[in-house]
């Protein structure tokens, strides 16, 4: 089982940066693909950036050149710098990790989410 745990939400003014953070624990194994989504009332949830254990990143068109995700495996950590932050980032944040075992079977696991609100 792992558990995902995210901070560094909060209040911002446009323009302004932020940084998530999600903390893993449990057994990550060694492939995995770490994500960040982000949903707003009555949308569906949007992949943002995810990053895979063996070093590859892709981004979303709506989040490229302003946001960047990074990972420290020694730590279980993933991050997430919002930068140029407009009002319509406002959302619920959430981190996803997408574990492959050994065995080949995949597990899917999300954190409960931080509100990042960015205000004009």
């Amino acid at each position: 089982q792992v558990q995902l745990v995210e901070s560094g939400g909060g209040l911002v003014q446009a323009g302004g940066s932020l940084r998530l953070s999600c903390a893993a624990s449990g057994n990550m194994f060694s492939n995995n693909v770490m994500g960040w989504y982000r949903q707003t009332p009555g949308k569906q949830r949007e992949l943002l950036a995810d990053t895979s254990s063996g070093g590859r990143t892709d981004y979303a068109d709506s989040v490229k050149g302003r946001f960047t995700i990074s990972r420290d495996n020694a730590k279980n950590m993933v991050y997430l710098q919002m930068n140029s932050l407009k009002p319509e980032d406002t959302a619920v944040y959430y981190c996803n990790a997408v574990i492959t075992a050994p065995w080949g079977t995949t597990y899917n696991y999300w954190g409960q989410g931080t509100q990042v609100t960015v205000s004009s």
